[in-house]
């Protein structure tokens, strides 16, 4: 399918990378599942050698995911940590990275416990405040890694402000785009040199593959991370690069509802006497609510409130009926978790503390139910 050149976003996810199968007419792309190819002859073949190089299922996928994002090209991985791990390779020993501190719980771990072995040197900072982003920067700074919304205190980055601060000071800015997804936010044109995903939430959609996906724009940057894909081979195979063509395709409407479902959760919440306090960019006492409307297409679907205690904390976790106690977000189905004990339960306590994570805080990732049946389930749980 040929996309005009003016296409819009919802056509875009649809058919960006999509052609139709030469042999039978397929409209689907077809899983290519096979390990090699035959050659023509010495030196010949239709572009594709070895499996772990290219496929065609991980191409159309990658393509699709290059024009959804805007970028120049994209480069599935296994999960949303080899995605982040691969962009790390574009760093040398004696490199300093800039990161959100309230990053993603893998993501402090591989920072923290891995990369640093080997020479790089991090600084956790609130990105949300442009002052402290720059004092932290330093002359070996090559790279910002910033995440927004942060999980799961819901705290904001301008991207826009930031990727200006990275161009005066030659870094690269890459963000962590998974909370969001690219039916609600879109850092390239806002200035990021790269976008990164979990493929296993929004994108995929229906809680049912794991991978990662890495969009670039920088033609140096294209160039490395194909070699690295390649070189370190934790390459999305081909049939999750199917399932996560088939979540791209529902991606603009399934958003939708998560929005509406988002919104009306973090409503309701904020009125309970029992929720001391709700973190959701859609709240108007949210302390970014204007950044959000103007950098955001819609709120998403994540919310956190804090239950007040620990113990209230627990309770509302073990008592949901509805909604599923799980790790993991942006499926259809609504999940709830209790970040300090199950996503982030490998930062530090100190380190925990220091971002407002709490013991008491509860996250939902609202699904795409009826938002009426999740406040009933909600509020038998908080009873």
């Amino acid at each position: 399918m040929k996309l005009p050149p003016d296409a819009r976003f919802p056509t875009i996810c649809i058919h960006a990378g999509q052609t139709p199968d030469p042999g039978t007419g397929a409209i689907i792309t077809p899983i290519f599942q096979t390990s090699t190819y035959v050659q023509e002859s010495l030196g010949h073949h239709k572009g594709y050698e070895y499996a772990r190089t290219q496929n065609p299922t991980r191409t159309a996928l990658e393509q699709n995911l290059a024009a959804i994002e805007g970028g120049a090209a994209a480069f599935a991985f296994a999960s949303g940590m080899a995605a982040i791990d691969a962009v790390t390779t574009l760093l040398q020993s004696g490199d300093h990275v800039v990161v959100t501190d309230n990053t993603y719980g893998g993501t402090f771990r591989l920072f923290d416990k891995v990369l640093r072995k080997y020479g790089l040197e991090f600084t956790y900072v609130d990105t949300s405040d442009l002052h402290l982003v720059e004092q932290a920067m330093r002359p070996a700074t090559k790279m910002i890694f910033v995440e927004t919304p942060t999980n799961p205190v819901m705290r904001l980055t301008d991207i826009e402000a930031v990727a200006g601060l990275a161009r005066r000071h030659e870094a690269r800015l890459v963000v962590d785009n998974t909370f969001a997804s690219p039916a609600v936010q879109r850092p390239i044109p806002l200035g990021a040199d790269m976008v990164v995903h979990s493929t296993t939430k929004y994108l995929n959609g229906h809680s049912d593959s794991v991978g990662g996906v890495v969009i670039a724009t920088r033609e140096e940057d294209v160039a490395w991370l194909r070699f690295i894909q390649n070189a370190a081979g934790a390459i999305l195979s081909p049939f999750d690069s199917w399932l996560v063509l088939r979540g791209t395709k529902t991606l603009m409407v399934r958003m939708a509802q998560h929005n509406a479902n988002g919104q009306a959760l973090a409503e309701y919440l904020a009125s309970h006497p029992k929720v001391t306090r709700v973190y959701y960019p859609g709240l108007p006492s949210h302390p970014q609510h204007a950044l959000a409307a103007r950098q955001m297409l819609g709120f998403g679907g994540m919310l956190t409130f804090d239950a007040g205690t620990f113990e209230a904390a627990r309770e509302v976790c073990n008592r949901v009926k509805l909604m599923a106690l799980a790790e993991s977000l942006g499926g259809v189905e609504t999940l709830i978790s209790h970040p300090a004990s199950m996503t982030h339960a490998s930062v530090p306590p100190e380190r925990r503390q220091a971002i407002g994570l709490t013991d008491s805080m509860v996250r939902i990732s609202a699904g795409i139910e009826d938002a009426r049946d999740l406040i009933d389930d909600i509020r038998q749980a908080l009873a």
